[in-house]
Order: C-alpha cells, then structure tokens, then sequence
C-alpha cells in the first residue's frame, strides 16, 4: 500500500512539473492550426496577448526560485519560440517574411540564459515546429529554406552561449584579481604596521587561513580609523589644507602615504623618496621642520601639480626611539606654526605610532590565543591517547588544524638496530600499502638526518622533489612541494620521526613550524607514555619467561569464553599440562636448564595451538590451554601432539643429553563442569590421573565414577 501510494504521489508530482510544459506544446499546437486554418485576426491576437502575459506570469514565477533547474529553461524558451513563431505568422503570414529573425532573436536569448543543454532542446522543438508548421501550410519540406533557417539558429544559440560563458569567464578572472590586489593591500598595511612578521619572501603569495586574514583585516581597519580620527581632528583644530602621515618602506629609502585628510584634488599615492624635501630634512634632523612664504616652485611630493600652500609643518614619528615616518601639515595661508601647534602635531604623531603599537599587540595576543587554542585542544587529544595508534590519529588531527596536511606518517626508531620502522601512515590507500611497516636504516634521508640532529628538515618546510629522499631511495613519495620532517625525542631518547606533507606550497610558514615543533614535543611524550603503559599491560597479562598469558590473563580469558559457550551452546574443552619428574631435572641439571625445558614446553604449545586458542603459564611447570568450540576427541588429539612434540625433543646439559615428557588432563564444557572452578577442577583431576597412570599419558575427564576416565596412551 505505502509503493502504491508512494507512485501516486510521484506520478502527481512530475504531471504538477510538466503541466506547464505541455501548456506550452498546446500553444504550439494553436499556432501551427492556426497557419493552416487561419482563425480570425482578433482570436489569434488575442491569443498572442494571452501568450506573451502566461510567459511574464512564469518569468515572475521563476524569479522567486533560487535557481532554475533545466526543465525551467526549457519551459521559459519553448514559450519565447512559440511567441516569435505567433508573431512571424500574424503579422508576415507565412515563415519567410521580414519578421522571421524574431526567432533567432528568441533563440539567442534562450541561450544567453538558459544551461547549454535546455538550449540544444529549445532550438530542436523550435525546428520540429517549424517543419510542422510548413508540412501544414506548404504541403511539404522545402530544404532551401528550411535549412538556412536551422543553420542561423545554431549559429545564433552557439554564439549567445560562448559569448556568454566568456563574459563570465572574464567577470570571474577580473573579480579574482580585485579580491586578491585588496588581499595584498591589506597585506601591504598590516606589513607597513608591523601586524604581520618579517617578510617571508615567496611564502606571502600563499593563501592564509580566514582567520588570520580577518585578524589583519580588522586590525588594519581599526589603525586607519585612528589615524584618520587623528587627522581630521588636526586639520579642523589647525586650518589646515592637508594633514598627511607617511611609512617609512622596509628598505628604509621610501615613503608611502599610510592616511591622508586634504581638500585638494591633485594628490598623488607615492611612494616617494625619503630624501626629498621637506621629508629628507625630518628624517636627516630627527626634529620638527616648518616653512612660510612658499613659492610656486617649493616641492611637496605629494601634490601632483604647483604647490597650493603658503605654510608646511612636518614632524617624525617616533617607535621604540626610531623613526619610522613623517607627518606633515600645510596651511594655504602663509602663516607661521606656532610652537604650541608644533607640539600639537608631535603628540599626535606620538598618537598614531601608539595607535599602531597598541593594535599590534592586541593582534599577536589574539594570533597567540588563537595559537594556543590549537596547542590545547592538541594537549587534550594526546592526553586521551592511551595506545600509538591514538597517539597518530591525535597528533595527525592537530597537525591538520595548524597547516595544510595531505600526508603524514609516523616512524620508530630501534637504537639497538639503527633502523627506522613507519609504523603509521595518513594517505592514499597506494601510498600506505607502500609504505606501512618498511623498515629501513639510519642513512642520509631526512628522516634519519632529522633525528640524528635533533633538527627539522628540510629547510622551511620546501621539498625538492627527486632531490631529497624522506625515508629511502626505494621509498618514494608524491609530489609533495612542502615537507616537514620532526623528530621526537622523549627524555634524550630518540622515538622515531612525524612526518608531514602538503600539496600547498609554503604550507610549513614560520608560525606553523614553530607550533608543529611543539606538536612534536607533545607527540614524543605521549608516544613514550602509549609505550610504556603497552609494556605496563604487557607485564600485567604475559609471563615473563614465557611470553604466554600468565594466571590472572587466563581467569579473564576463560570467563569470556564459558559466556559464549554457554550463550551459543558450543563445547569448549580445556587441557592442564605438567612436566614429568621436573623437580629431578632441576636438582640434576640445574634450574637454567630446567627454565629451558619450560620455555621449550611453551614454544610448543604455540606452534601446535589454533589461533582461537588460548594458551597460559598457570605456575611452575603447569601450563593451561583453552580449546574454544573444541570437544573432548579434538582436545586429545592436540595434547597427543604436544606429548610427541616434547617426548622426541632433545635437551643438552653439561655435555650429556636428556628427554622430558608431560601428563596432561582434560576437561570439556558442559560435560565436566558448568563453571569455570569446576571445569579446571576436573583437567586437574584428569591430569593426576595421567601421573597415576604411568605418565606421559592425556585423559579424559568423564565424570566422578572411575569407570569413566578414558586414557591415552
């Protein structure tokens, strides 16, 4: 009922959005009557009216749309077509007279907004209209002239599309160049304001984070706010024509105009020599420097034409006990700066140079607020990690957050071997399959120079592709133009190396690299706190002579399992092991050797097990083995196994040679026991059975009634 009800709605839906389309076919289907029959003048008028509101009524429809899908277009043009053709018809009478290129005017609106595709659909349905419309009237195709018409029509839709898509084209270009000049713009002031860090050559042509651009943003805008309060408040306090402050360049020889109040027209951006004028004479003195009486040869850089002033008054600012600009006032009266207006513009030259300072510190608190945001929310991840492969996932998510990063991998490094394993590797899935678990040496690649010299490589994060080698010269990694390589170094102990990647150039800026060293540092500690708690783990659950589970691994082990074999009904066998006459071994040959026939006794409990399988040192000489999904002729079978194993291995003491043998019990849930004491209880009972027996023997545990042990032999 739902598919039914599912398909109406459906078919309701889709006849709602070709209604108009087919209201459209109608229209057609009236006119092309209408050439062959010829309705009265005022019917097909009126139907011309009526043609012309139903297409403004959809233009207005589609207006409101947020964008209009293909289906849209075609509607929107198939009505254009049927109203060209109408109109040709109506006032020529047939499709050759003098109001023909309607049409293409119809076909070359459609296509200049319509998608290409409705396009090609509004041209075909207006030639199929057309050959309808002569089959009716002519009586048959004439291809002299049909064809040109079809021809100019796709000339027409071809020429509107291309011209279309170019303009837009060249819209987009043109607004990518404005956006990224006031990009630079900005850039340029926040330098000139010292918001932004040293030039880094190259690297300014990088795309910054959005963050950081609306900081520079912001900051540029409230200095020139300040500055251009200052100045306006001067020039209505002193009367003055122009108050101008200028920046010295970073090369120190050039001025440029950093905000400007003036009445005049004539003014022109600069830069300017810092040796000209009325500037040289600032700069050169240190001091205030003033003018009256100026003639019409006077030089102020930055009037364009004749100076139009009687009177200029320049002052340094100051940073940090250094110049670093001029501001100067002019007057068009020739009237002298009085020595209270000179200090009115020292104080606001010293205004302006505390404006700038007082936003340059608020910009690198929130830079380093912004920075130590990352470095927590890093600190928190890593602090959370508790094995290495939270360890990765934790540093590659902060080391995303601080740069651009396509790639990263994580490498240990075994100090005994001198070689570098990559443990963990962030990239395509071609580029991990190379690349995870190789191992390799401590050679002239940048992860084993990186390492060596405690120092990132390579130099400001720019990789030479084919040049460098990262890990070794068989390793190979995509193009990548920016890489950093960090190593991790815990407590004066190497650990291995991050190893980052991004397609962006300069990606690895002097922010970035500085954060991602800290990263690593982090990294490094929780990378050494992941190991360590692995061996912490390692030693609670594995006996340390053996490398088997020890007592308390195995109670945990084996409750998993009784759960399931009683969840699912599966049997589940157990075996108990002890070495024969061991105390005889260790008294005769020592307890060396008697430590080499357990771990051997171990090593082949582990080549004979399943994978399922569990095997335990329970203490002493007794091992424990837990057979999942294993009933009682499966488990006499793998402790017949172990007894052969162990009976035909020979064992070297002190230049003589000796044979050890083991008795081993079994028990099988639900037969022997329904619980875990219970089920070991039983394997134990089997097992002194086996000694009593003779040992070198496996039995069965049956049941309490001694009739029911089974041994073999």
């Amino acid at each position: 009922m739902d598919a039914l009800v599912g398909a109406l709605v459906a078919t309701r839906r889709n006849a709602r959005r070709m209604m108009p389309l087919l209201v459209v076919l109608l229209l057609a289907c009236v006119v092309a009557l209408h050439a062959a029959m010829a309705f009265p003048e005022w019917v097909f008028g009126t139907f011309i009216i009526a043609v012309l509101c139903f297409i403004a009524l959809r233009g207005w429809q589609l207006t409101r749309k947020v964008a209009a899908p293909s289906l849209r277009d075609l509607e929107v043009g198939a009505l254009m077509g049927v109203a060209a053709y109408a109109t040709v018809l109506y006032t020529d009478g047939d499709l050759d007279g003098t109001y023909y290129p309607l049409v293409y005017v119809a076909v070359g609106v459609t296509s200049a907004f319509a998608r290409p595709l409705s396009s090609l659909g509004v041209i075909l349905l207006m030639m199929l209209f057309e050959l309808v419309v002569r089959e009716l009237v002519y009586g048959g195709l004439e291809p002299q002239a049909l064809l040109p018409h079809m021809g100019f029509a796709m000339v027409f839709g071809l020429l509107n599309t291309v011209s279309l898509r170019m303009e837009v084209a060249r819209l987009r270009k043109a607004s990518r160049h404005e956006l990224a000049a006031e990009r630079e713009r900005i850039r340029d002031d926040a330098r000139s304001y010292r918001l932004l860090r040293a030039p880094r050559g190259a690297e300014d042509d990088c795309d910054e984070q959005s963050d950081e651009e609306r900081l520079l943003r912001s900051g540029v805008e409230q200095i020139q706010m300040s500055l251009l309060f200052a100045l306006r408040m001067l020039r209505e306090s002193l009367g003055l024509h122009t108050a101008v402050l200028l920046w010295l360049g970073d090369d120190g020889q050039t001025l440029r105009i950093s905000e400007l109040v003036t009445a005049a027209a004539d003014v022109t951006d600069g830069p300017f020599s810092a040796a000209d004028g009325v500037f040289g004479a600032v700069l050169s003195r240190q001091q205030p420097v003033a003018a009256v009486g100026l003639s019409d040869h006077y030089f102020l850089p930055y009037y364009r034409s004749a100076v139009p002033v009687q009177s200029v008054c320049a002052v340094p600012v100051y940073e940090h006990g250094s110049v670093r600009g001029v501001l100067v006032a002019d007057r068009l009266e020739a009237a002298t700066f009085s020595d209270e207006e000179t200090q009115l513009l020292l104080m606001a030259a010293q205004f302006a140079a505390r404006a700038i300072d007082n936003e340059r510190v608020f910009v690198q608190l929130e830079r380093t607020k912004v920075e130590q945001g990352k470095l927590y929310r890093a600190a928190e991840r890593l602090a959370a990690a508790m094995s290495e492969q939270e360890v990765v996932d934790a540093g590659v998510c902060s080391a995303s957050e601080i740069a651009s990063v396509d790639f990263a991998a994580l490498t240990s490094f075994d100090a005994a071997t001198g070689r570098h394993r990559i443990i963990a590797v962030k990239a395509d899935e071609a580029v991990q399959q190379q690349l995870m678990g190789k191992c390799f040496k401590q050679d002239k690649g940048l992860v084993g120079m990186a390492l060596r010299n405690r120092h990132p490589l390579p130099y400001r994060g720019k990789f030479e592709v084919g040049r460098q080698v990262v890990f070794a010269p068989e390793l190979s990694l995509p193009a990548l133009p920016s890489l950093w390589v960090v190593p991790l170094v815990s407590h004066e102990q190497p650990l291995g190396t991050l190893v980052l990647g991004s397609r962006e150039r300069y990606a690895f800026h002097d922010t970035a690299r500085r954060m991602l060293e800290v990263l690593a540092n982090q990294v490094a500690v929780s990378l050494a706190n992941a190991k360590m708690v692995q061996r912490l783990e390692e030693q609670a659950t594995t006996d340390g002579m053996t490398g088997l589970l020890n007592k308390r691994a195995m109670y945990d082990h084996a409750a998993e399992r009784l759960v399931a074999a009683k969840r699912f009904g599966r049997q589940l066998s157990v075996l108990v092991a002890d070495i024969d006459l061991f105390k005889k071994v260790n008294d005769t040959y020592g307890h060396d050797v008697g430590d080499t026939v357990i771990k051997e006794l171990a090593a082949i409990h582990e080549r004979n097990k399943r994978d399922t399988d569990a095997v335990a040192r329970f203490g002493g000489e007794e091992f424990v083995t837990i057979c999942d999904e294993t009933d009682a002729a499966g488990a006499l079978l793998l402790a017949q196994r172990i007894r052969d194993e162990l009976r035909n291995t020979t064992f070297h003491a002190g230049g003589k040679t000796f044979h050890c043998t083991c008795s081993i019990g079994i028990a099988t849930f639900p037969c022997a026991g329904s619980d875990w004491e219970g089920l070991f209880k039983a394997a134990d009972t089997a097992l002194y059975e086996s000694k009593h027996a003779g040992r070198d023997k496996a039995t069965i545990y049956a049941g309490p009634a001694a009739g029911k042990r089974v041994t073999a032999a």
